[in-house]
């Protein structure tokens, strides 16, 4: 796993050079935290990593995700957990790029491709947010981002890497 992090890293210095960071900075533990679950399985059923803006915490901010199970390849980018104060510029960020981050979302290239990470919403707009602001869907939201889940052949495929790659051209901005 630690090859096919390198490999996607160096990738990412086309797209990405503030998300490059070293594999082992990228590569999630395999075991779960069964504290708080009824599921008391030790070990995760996928391998995944996790590339974040350089200087920040491992899982703080946007980023992108990987990971590779024996069901399928997940690969995604946007902000997962972010923090209170990113989750507040995050916010007031989509504000002011409302129409753009719309019509980015809209794309037939990016609906066909990808799906929309599912979350919560909050049932309020976030104090300090107009609520007839028209990003008001999108600051309810705590979780920003797009996935794509592929089959398990796409872990062995050598033709995924340039559909993949096509793919991350049109989420920018």
């Amino acid at each position: 796993m630690l090859a096919i992090i390198r490999h996607v890293t160096d990738a990412m210095l086309d797209f990405a050079p503030e998300h490059v960071r070293p594999a082992e900075k990228s590569l999630f533990r395999i075991y779960r935290d069964t504290r708080f679950s009824s599921d008391k399985r030790p070990y995760k059923d996928h391998i995944a990593a996790w590339w974040t803006h350089t200087g920040l915490d491992k899982t703080s901010g946007a980023g992108y995700y990987f990971h590779v199970s024996g069901k399928e390849v997940t690969i995604a980018a946007g902000a997962y957990m972010p923090e209170k104060d990113q989750l507040a510029a995050i916010r007031h960020w989509l504000v002011i790029i409302t129409r753009r981050f719309r019509k980015l979302l809209s794309r037939p290239a990016v609906r066909k491709t990808f799906r929309e990470f599912e979350g919560s919403p909050l049932s309020r707009t976030p104090q300090g947010f107009p609520v007839d602001s028209p990003a008001d869907d999108l600051i309810r939201c705590r979780q920003w981002g797009l996935a794509a889940a592929l089959p398990v052949e796409a872990a062995i495929d050598p033709g995924s890497r340039t559909r993949s790659s096509a793919s991350s051209s049109s989420l920018r901005l």
